[in-house]
């Protein structure tokens, strides 16, 4: 076997496990694919001990567990319930429910990043569909539709786009809408008409609006509402940053902690909240920092990136890699290695490797971590999407999405 290729071979039998989720009469949940992996290219010597912990991301980690907290507070007090018929409840069909969902969740996605919005979207989604009766598959897709397009026309959107934002010359809030506002909001409908395409009849079918519950625990519910206020001014204050002429900043892990902090600091349920975290989505972004970085670092990938260098020349070309390269090494470190190829290639250049790698997640369901998140959630709850589910939608949805972005790039 040539030298290596064994995290090559690595990476696509848990490519293939994730897309089965099967090992003969075995159930294999996506986590414990990616866990496999991780040891699998640990045990064999393909990336060491000490690699493996520096590949770790504290500061994913720790945003994801303190939105975990956030969220798990949110579903716990009852307020989450509340909220969703709050914002959906007027929705008179699943047509105008599923709309509904992209725009709010595009939004929210653009404002508090796409991996937050999965993380607070998914159980809301879920209490709509059994509220309203209705399957909740479609409602999965949209959410994980919505959070990845809604993403790209902010650079705070995604992990990805900050590292975009934080090369490009000028506001990177003016720049990123100038190019991107219009395509994403073409996205968000063409989402919409895949959805309906293809599930004929559903979205025609009437809704009522649920009388809401009562918030069962008020007291988690008020620090819930105080940790998500921390959270959104947060956010505001990092996007105000970018507009001042000095280079001010902090991590994103400092959002989630404040937003934590509130709840494991003065809720008497902190114990129930904690033991209630989704660790196996923890588990999985550890586990899948280690296997990537070891294909990563492999040979045959670094000589397919040195060799790929010089073809990323044009729109079409960014936005072709970033959606393909990113179903097999993630967006961000294909980012991470893109960006310095294509400096002086100009703002539409960067703009094309910013749409590119975010919509990769709209092919497949690795292509973007929310969809992780998503499916990690709903099988909390007895529900899931499958690979092949996922894929239906998502292949004409993306082709769709790259045509659009492709066109506003190369006219813009």
């Amino acid at each position: 076997m040539a030298e290596g290729t064994l995290s090559l071979w690595i990476l696509g039998a848990v490519l293939v496990l994730v897309a089965t989720r099967r090992v003969g009469r075995f159930h294999v949940a996506i986590w414990q694919a990616m866990a496999a992996g991780a040891a699998a290219v640990l045990l064999t010597g393909q990336i060491g001990f000490a690699d493996a912990l520096g590949a770790i991301n504290p500061d994913v980690m720790v945003f994801l567990f303190g939105m975990f907290v956030l969220g798990e507070a949110l579903c716990a007090s009852g307020l989450m319930a509340r909220l969703s018929l709050a914002v959906f409840g007027g929705a008179r069909n699943v047509g105008q429910l599923v709309g509904a969902l992209l725009v709010v969740m595009g939004l929210f996605s653009a404002l508090l990043m796409n991996d937050t919005a999965a993380i607070i979207g998914t159980p809301l989604v879920l209490f709509i569909a059994r509220r309203c009766k209705i399957p909740p598959k479609p409602l999965l897709l949209a959410l994980a539709f919505a959070v990845t397009i809604g993403s790209v026309a902010s650079p705070i959107g995604n992990p990805q786009n900050l590292l975009i934002a934080l090369e490009s010359p000028g506001n990177p809030f003016v720049t990123f809408f100038r190019f991107l506002n219009v395509p994403t909001l073409m996205s968000l409908a063409a989402a919409w008409i895949v959805l309906r395409l293809s599930n004929p009849g559903l979205f025609d079918r009437p809704l009522s609006t649920p009388e809401p519950d009562e918030v069962p625990d008020p007291a988690l519910a008020r620090l819930s509402v105080v940790s998500l206020g921390l959270a959104l001014t947060l956010v505001g204050v990092k996007a105000a940053l970018f507009f001042f002429p000095f280079r001010l900043d902090f991590p994103l892990s400092a959002i989630a902690v404040a937003a934590a902090l509130p709840i494991l600091l003065f809720s008497r349920r902190r114990g129930a909240i904690l033991r209630g975290l989704d660790w196996a989505t923890l588990v999985f972004f550890a586990a899948m920092f280690v296997l990537m970085a070891a294909a990563w670092e492999s040979a045959p990938f670094q000589a397919l990136a040195a060799r790929s260098g010089d073809r990323l020349d044009s729109v079409g070309g960014i936005l072709a890699a970033g959606i393909l390269v990113s179903q097999v090494v993630s967006n961000v470190p294909f980012v991470a290695l893109a960006l310095p190829l294509l400096k002086g290639a100009g703002t539409k250049a960067a703009m094309a490797l910013a749409a590119g790698s975010t919509l990769a997640g709209n092919l497949f369901i690795l292509g973007a971590a929310s969809n992780v998140i998503i499916i990690q959630n709903a099988e909390k709850q007895g529900e899931t999407l499958t690979f092949w589910e996922f894929a239906r939608a998502g292949i004409p949805l993306t082709a769709a999405c790259a045509s659009v972005y492709g066109f506003f790039l190369a006219v813009a």
